[in-house]
């Protein structure tokens, strides 16, 4: 639910994910860039260990049962974290959602349920009830409202190489799926 102050991450202004001050452009981490304390230039300076978020014992219909029911309840977008703990690109978008400037905003935005799919070979019933019969890599993360209607269906495996990625775009994506 909308509040009337707008949230940093909604700027694109996250204090600590991915922004640098100082040094002008160009400037680099180190080396006379003067970054404000915390600040987290790539996705190498993530607290280790990252997370594992991906329980492959856990009943992924429940959790999605319950998830979406909280959603709807809150008023609230689903967001579905389809992957496996194997996966560093699974490990580093968890990583950055639970980042304190973004957690505050997933919070606000989203339930999140993370789905393990081990290794594109488990729980597919669930991508296929929004439409996806195919994954393509992961993380491939559904956005759906607390109906369960998928949103932004063409942008599902965006994530799927967020290596390549800094926290700030990362945290930028999720921004983005809000209305």
């Amino acid at each position: 639910m909308r509040t009337s102050q707008e949230h940093p991450l909604e700027r694109g202004q996250l204090r600590g994910v991915g922004r640098r001050t100082g040094g002008g452009a160009g400037a680099s981490v180190g080396g006379g860039c003067s970054r404000a304390e915390g600040e987290l230039a790539s996705l190498k300076e993530l607290p280790t260990p990252l997370p594992s978020p991906y329980d492959p014992a856990a009943d992924a219909k429940t959790q999605l049962a319950a998830a979406q029911a909280r959603a709807q309840a809150q008023h609230k977008l689903l967001l579905i974290d389809l992957g496996g703990n194997w996966c560093p690109d699974c490990r580093l978008l968890a990583g950055v959602m639970r980042l304190p400037e973004v957690k505050s905003f997933v919070d606000a935005h989203y339930v999140v349920v993370a789905i393990d799919v081990g290794r594109m070979d488990r729980n597919l019933d669930i991508p296929a009830r929004y439409g996806v019969e195919h994954l393509v890599g992961v993380p491939t993360v559904l956005v759906a409202d607390g109906t369960g209607h998928l949103k932004d269906a063409g942008h599902v495996a965006a994530l799927a190489d967020a290596r390549s990625m800094t926290p700030q775009a990362l945290a930028d994506w999720l921004a983005r799926r809000t209305p």
